[in-house]
């Protein structure tokens, strides 16, 4: 995936039911996965996303894009998805995917959609 300056963030504190209280979260390992095989992507680990209800979760932005939240991802499957998922999203202009061209998992997984924050003014030189 070419660097577009998309940034997907991934809650590393998602705990899901079943986890190994003495091993690594669900979040620590779709993290862990996600930075494997996310060639040109930024991939950055959070501390929480505060969608503790709806592990795992990650949410994707980008500058004058729509930013995404979604949850209840699988660690052992969810990676590949992701990046399917992302690929689509930096293929528009806005972040805006078509609903029948997502993933299945972002259809059904997304908790939030948040608008593009403005262009900041330019520094005065």
């Amino acid at each position: 995936m070419p660097d577009s300056g998309t940034i997907l963030y991934v809650c590393t504190t998602c705990r899901r039911e079943g986890d190994d209280p003495e091993g690594p979260r669900a979040g620590a390992r779709l993290h862990d996965e996600l930075a494997a095989r996310a060639e040109g992507l930024r991939v950055e680990p959070v501390e929480c996303l505060s969608v503790c209800k709806r592990p795992c979760t990650v949410a994707v932005a980008s500058p004058g894009r729509w930013t995404y939240v979604y949850g209840d991802l699988d660690p052992a499957e969810a990676a590949g998805l992701i990046l399917d998922g992302l690929r689509a999203y930096d293929a528009t202009a806005d972040g805006i995917v078509p609903w029948r061209e997502r993933p299945k998992a972002f259809r059904s997984g997304v908790i939030a959609r948040i608008p593009p924050f403005p262009p900041l003014p330019e520094a005065a030189e």
